[in-house]
Protein backbone atom coordinates (compact mmCIF):
# COMPACT_ATOMS: atom_id res chain seq x y z
CA UNK A 1 0.00 0.00 0.00
CA UNK A 2 1.36 3.02 -1.14
CA UNK A 3 1.14 6.42 0.56
CA UNK A 4 -2.25 8.51 0.48
CA UNK A 5 -0.47 11.15 -0.35
CA UNK A 6 3.31 13.09 0.31
CA UNK A 7 4.57 14.79 3.64
CA UNK A 8 4.96 13.85 7.70
CA UNK A 9 2.28 12.31 8.42
CA UNK A 10 0.86 11.01 5.92
CA UNK A 11 0.95 6.87 6.52
CA UNK A 12 -0.16 3.82 5.31
CA UNK A 13 0.75 1.14 7.73
CA UNK A 14 1.10 0.05 11.24
CA UNK A 15 -0.33 -3.60 10.24
CA UNK A 16 -1.79 -6.48 11.72
CA UNK A 17 -2.00 -9.71 9.71
CA UNK A 18 -3.63 -12.86 9.85
CA UNK A 19 -3.82 -16.57 8.05
CA UNK A 20 -7.13 -16.56 6.08
CA UNK A 21 -8.01 -20.32 6.56
CA UNK A 22 -9.83 -20.61 3.09
CA UNK A 23 -6.84 -19.10 1.55
CA UNK A 24 -4.20 -16.07 1.86
CA UNK A 25 -3.68 -13.45 4.13
CA UNK A 26 -6.27 -11.30 5.86
CA UNK A 27 -4.46 -7.83 6.93
CA UNK A 28 -5.36 -4.48 8.85
CA UNK A 29 -3.73 -1.60 8.25
CA UNK A 30 -3.90 2.45 9.52
CA UNK A 31 -4.01 5.34 6.61
CA UNK A 32 -3.32 8.35 7.95
CA UNK A 33 -3.60 11.71 6.24
CA UNK A 34 -1.82 14.06 8.52
CA UNK A 35 -0.81 14.86 12.36
CA UNK A 36 -3.28 17.61 12.64
CA UNK A 37 -6.36 16.42 14.47
CA UNK A 38 -8.48 17.84 11.66
CA UNK A 39 -6.99 15.36 9.41
CA UNK A 40 -8.50 11.76 8.64
CA UNK A 41 -7.67 8.28 9.83
CA UNK A 42 -8.85 5.16 8.96
CA UNK A 43 -8.87 1.31 9.65
CA UNK A 44 -8.57 -0.72 6.41
CA UNK A 45 -9.14 -4.66 6.52
CA UNK A 46 -8.01 -6.44 3.38
CA UNK A 47 -7.74 -9.93 1.92
CA UNK A 48 -4.95 -11.10 -0.36
CA UNK A 49 -4.52 -14.67 -2.06
CA UNK A 50 -0.39 -14.09 -2.62
CA UNK A 51 0.19 -12.18 0.61
CA UNK A 52 1.04 -9.07 -1.88
CA UNK A 53 -2.07 -8.19 -3.95
CA UNK A 54 -4.64 -7.18 -2.11
CA UNK A 55 -8.47 -5.62 -2.32
CA UNK A 56 -10.14 -3.73 0.35
CA UNK A 57 -12.93 -5.54 2.28
CA UNK A 58 -13.85 -2.91 5.22
CA UNK A 59 -13.08 0.95 5.57
CA UNK A 60 -13.93 1.86 9.00
CA UNK A 61 -13.03 5.67 9.65
CA UNK A 62 -12.34 7.87 12.49
CA UNK A 63 -15.94 8.84 12.97
CA UNK A 64 -17.25 5.82 13.20
CA UNK A 65 -15.60 6.09 16.61
CA UNK A 66 -15.84 9.36 17.44
CA UNK A 67 -11.94 9.73 17.36
CA UNK A 68 -9.30 12.03 16.72
CA UNK A 69 -7.06 9.38 15.51
CA UNK A 70 -6.63 5.70 14.68
CA UNK A 71 -2.86 3.43 14.90
CA UNK A 72 -2.22 -0.35 14.57
CA UNK A 73 -5.03 -2.80 14.70
CA UNK A 74 -5.23 -6.72 15.39
CA UNK A 75 -7.15 -9.09 13.55
CA UNK A 76 -7.85 -12.17 14.99
CA UNK A 77 -10.13 -15.69 14.55
CA UNK A 78 -12.17 -17.33 16.96
CA UNK A 79 -12.92 -21.46 17.80
CA UNK A 80 -16.12 -20.66 16.50
CA UNK A 81 -14.78 -19.41 13.15
CA UNK A 82 -15.52 -15.86 13.33
CA UNK A 83 -13.36 -12.54 13.00
CA UNK A 84 -12.36 -10.37 15.26
CA UNK A 85 -10.75 -6.70 14.67
CA UNK A 86 -9.03 -5.09 17.52
CA UNK A 87 -8.94 -1.05 16.40
CA UNK A 88 -7.59 1.61 18.99
CA UNK A 89 -8.62 5.15 18.75
CA UNK A 90 -7.80 8.46 20.31
CA UNK A 91 -9.72 10.78 22.75
CA UNK A 92 -10.44 13.94 20.52
CA UNK A 93 -8.51 17.41 22.54
CA UNK A 94 -6.40 14.68 24.94
CA UNK A 95 -3.26 12.43 24.62
CA UNK A 96 -5.56 9.21 25.60
CA UNK A 97 -6.51 6.03 23.57
CA UNK A 98 -8.91 3.41 23.72
CA UNK A 99 -9.03 -0.33 22.24
CA UNK A 100 -12.47 -1.27 20.46
CA UNK A 101 -13.15 -5.19 19.23
CA UNK A 102 -15.53 -5.45 16.58
CA UNK A 103 -16.60 -9.37 15.45
CA UNK A 104 -18.51 -10.68 12.27
CA UNK A 105 -18.97 -13.56 10.17
CA UNK A 106 -16.48 -12.41 7.34
CA UNK A 107 -14.39 -9.42 7.29
CA UNK A 108 -16.40 -7.54 5.26
CA UNK A 109 -19.09 -7.37 8.19
CA UNK A 110 -16.64 -4.77 10.48
CA UNK A 111 -18.29 -2.21 9.13
CA UNK A 112 -21.73 -2.89 10.57
CA UNK A 113 -20.31 -4.61 13.50
CA UNK A 114 -21.10 -2.72 16.79
CA UNK A 115 -17.82 -1.97 18.73
CA UNK A 116 -17.29 -2.81 22.09
CA UNK A 117 -14.49 -1.15 24.58
CA UNK A 118 -12.23 -4.09 26.00
CA UNK A 119 -9.54 -1.92 26.54
CA UNK A 120 -10.61 1.71 27.97
CA UNK A 121 -7.39 2.52 29.20
CA UNK A 122 -7.90 5.57 32.27
CA UNK A 123 -6.85 8.74 33.32
CA UNK A 124 -3.30 8.11 33.99
CA UNK A 125 -2.42 5.42 30.76
CA UNK A 126 -2.92 5.46 27.27
CA UNK A 127 -3.45 2.33 25.63
CA UNK A 128 -2.82 1.21 22.10
CA UNK A 129 -1.30 -0.63 19.34
CA UNK A 130 -2.71 -4.52 20.52
CA UNK A 131 -0.82 -7.58 19.52
CA UNK A 132 -3.95 -10.04 20.27
CA UNK A 133 -3.41 -14.14 20.02
CA UNK A 134 -5.30 -16.81 20.90
CA UNK A 135 -3.99 -19.26 22.98
CA UNK A 136 -4.19 -22.89 24.70
CA UNK A 137 -7.01 -21.73 26.44
CA UNK A 138 -7.21 -18.34 26.42
CA UNK A 139 -6.46 -15.60 25.10
CA UNK A 140 -3.02 -13.04 25.20
CA UNK A 141 -2.47 -9.87 24.59
CA UNK A 142 0.56 -7.93 24.39
CA UNK A 143 -0.48 -3.65 24.33
CA UNK A 144 1.35 -0.65 24.38
CA UNK A 145 0.74 2.11 27.02
CA UNK A 146 1.59 5.81 27.49
CA UNK A 147 1.62 7.13 30.96
CA UNK A 148 -0.70 10.30 31.24
CA UNK A 149 1.15 11.42 34.33
CA UNK A 150 3.19 14.50 32.86
CA UNK A 151 2.12 17.11 30.02
CA UNK A 152 3.86 17.04 27.35
CA UNK A 153 5.53 14.05 28.71
CA UNK A 154 2.79 11.25 27.23
CA UNK A 155 4.80 10.35 24.33
CA UNK A 156 6.73 7.62 26.36
CA UNK A 157 5.63 4.12 26.14
CA UNK A 158 5.62 0.56 27.74
CA UNK A 159 4.87 -2.96 26.60
CA UNK A 160 2.58 -4.73 29.25
CA UNK A 161 0.59 -8.25 28.72
CA UNK A 162 -3.03 -8.78 29.67
CA UNK A 163 -4.74 -12.37 29.36
CA UNK A 164 -8.40 -13.51 28.64
CA UNK A 165 -10.87 -16.25 29.11
CA UNK A 166 -12.60 -14.75 25.79
CA UNK A 167 -10.83 -12.54 24.82
CA UNK A 168 -13.27 -9.48 25.75
CA UNK A 169 -12.86 -9.20 29.49
CA UNK A 170 -8.75 -8.89 30.33
CA UNK A 171 -6.67 -9.28 33.47
CA UNK A 172 -3.28 -7.46 33.49
CA UNK A 173 -0.20 -8.81 34.67
CA UNK A 174 2.21 -5.78 34.60
CA UNK A 175 4.97 -4.19 32.00
CA UNK A 176 7.20 -6.70 30.39
CA UNK A 177 9.18 -4.53 28.16
CA UNK A 178 10.59 -0.95 29.15
CA UNK A 179 12.71 1.65 28.01
CA UNK A 180 16.75 1.26 29.19
CA UNK A 181 18.32 4.78 30.22
CA UNK A 182 21.16 5.98 28.28
CA UNK A 183 20.15 3.51 24.78
CA UNK A 184 18.43 3.78 21.43
CA UNK A 185 15.24 2.79 23.13
CA UNK A 186 15.75 5.08 26.15
CA UNK A 187 12.19 7.21 25.50
CA UNK A 188 10.31 4.08 24.31
CA UNK A 189 9.44 0.68 23.80
CA UNK A 190 6.81 -1.07 21.90
CA UNK A 191 6.04 -4.41 20.76
CA UNK A 192 5.38 -5.18 17.49
CA UNK A 193 5.23 -9.18 17.53
CA UNK A 194 5.69 -12.07 19.17
CA UNK A 195 6.29 -15.83 18.16
CA UNK A 196 5.36 -18.75 19.79
CA UNK A 197 9.28 -19.36 20.17
CA UNK A 198 9.63 -16.29 21.91
CA UNK A 199 11.25 -14.11 19.75
CA UNK A 200 9.73 -10.48 19.14
CA UNK A 201 10.30 -7.37 17.21
CA UNK A 202 9.62 -4.11 18.92
CA UNK A 203 9.50 -0.24 18.19
CA UNK A 204 11.88 2.00 20.26
CA UNK A 205 13.54 5.79 20.53
CA UNK A 206 15.92 7.67 21.94
CA UNK A 207 13.97 10.94 22.34
CA UNK A 208 10.79 12.85 22.46
CA UNK A 209 11.87 14.51 18.99
CA UNK A 210 12.31 11.14 17.34
CA UNK A 211 8.68 10.22 17.88
CA UNK A 212 6.86 9.17 15.05
CA UNK A 213 10.55 8.07 13.58
CA UNK A 214 10.68 5.15 15.75
CA UNK A 215 12.84 2.13 14.57
CA UNK A 216 13.16 -1.71 14.91
CA UNK A 217 14.64 -3.67 17.45
CA UNK A 218 14.56 -7.50 18.64
CA UNK A 219 14.19 -8.81 21.64
CA UNK A 220 13.14 -12.69 23.00
CA UNK A 221 11.04 -13.79 26.50
CA UNK A 222 12.77 -14.39 28.93
CA UNK A 223 11.07 -15.15 32.37
CA UNK A 224 7.58 -13.58 31.09
CA UNK A 225 9.32 -10.43 30.27
CA UNK A 226 11.19 -9.72 26.97
CA UNK A 227 15.06 -8.46 26.90
CA UNK A 228 16.51 -6.89 24.28
CA UNK A 229 18.46 -8.55 21.32
CA UNK A 230 21.83 -6.43 20.22
CA UNK A 231 23.25 -3.84 21.08
CA UNK A 232 20.80 -1.18 18.02
CA UNK A 233 17.89 -1.37 16.06
CA UNK A 234 18.14 -3.62 12.79
CA UNK A 235 15.76 -1.71 10.54
CA UNK A 236 14.78 1.87 9.40
CA UNK A 237 11.35 1.07 9.97
CA UNK A 238 8.41 0.45 12.33
CA UNK A 239 5.04 -1.64 13.46
CA UNK A 240 6.96 -4.83 12.18
CA UNK A 241 4.15 -7.77 12.10
CA UNK A 242 5.90 -11.16 11.69
CA UNK A 243 3.09 -14.11 10.34
CA UNK A 244 4.01 -17.40 10.56
CA UNK A 245 2.66 -19.08 7.13
CA UNK A 246 0.73 -23.07 7.32
CA UNK A 247 3.43 -23.71 4.58
CA UNK A 248 6.23 -22.84 6.13
CA UNK A 249 8.33 -20.03 6.14
CA UNK A 250 7.25 -16.08 6.99
CA UNK A 251 5.36 -12.97 5.79
CA UNK A 252 6.57 -9.82 7.37
CA UNK A 253 4.64 -6.16 6.90
CA UNK A 254 6.05 -3.06 8.30
CA UNK A 255 5.49 0.27 8.01
CA UNK A 256 8.55 2.17 5.84
CA UNK A 257 9.56 5.48 5.87
CA UNK A 258 9.88 7.69 2.97
CA UNK A 259 12.51 11.11 1.77
CA UNK A 260 9.61 13.24 1.98
CA UNK A 261 7.85 12.12 5.33
CA UNK A 262 5.35 9.95 4.46
CA UNK A 263 5.29 6.10 5.28
CA UNK A 264 4.01 3.41 2.33
CA UNK A 265 2.94 0.01 3.91
CA UNK A 266 5.82 -3.03 2.71
CA UNK A 267 6.16 -7.11 2.54
CA UNK A 268 8.81 -9.05 2.26
CA UNK A 269 8.67 -13.33 2.23
CA UNK A 270 11.07 -14.86 4.05
CA UNK A 271 12.28 -18.45 4.04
Amino acid sequence: MPAPGTGHGVWAGSPGAAVDPEGGVLLAYRLRFGVDPEDGAQTVVARSDDGETFSVVAVLDKSRFGAMSMERPALVRTDEGRWRLYVCSATPGSKHWWIDVLEAADPAGFEDAEARTVFPGDDTVAVKDPIIRRAEGGWQAWICCHPLDEADEEDRMTSAYATSDDGLAWDWHGTVLSPRPGTWDARGARLTAVLPDGRAAYDGRATKEENWFERTGLARRADGRFEPVGDGPVADARYLEVLPLPEGGYRIYYEAPLADGSHELRTERIA
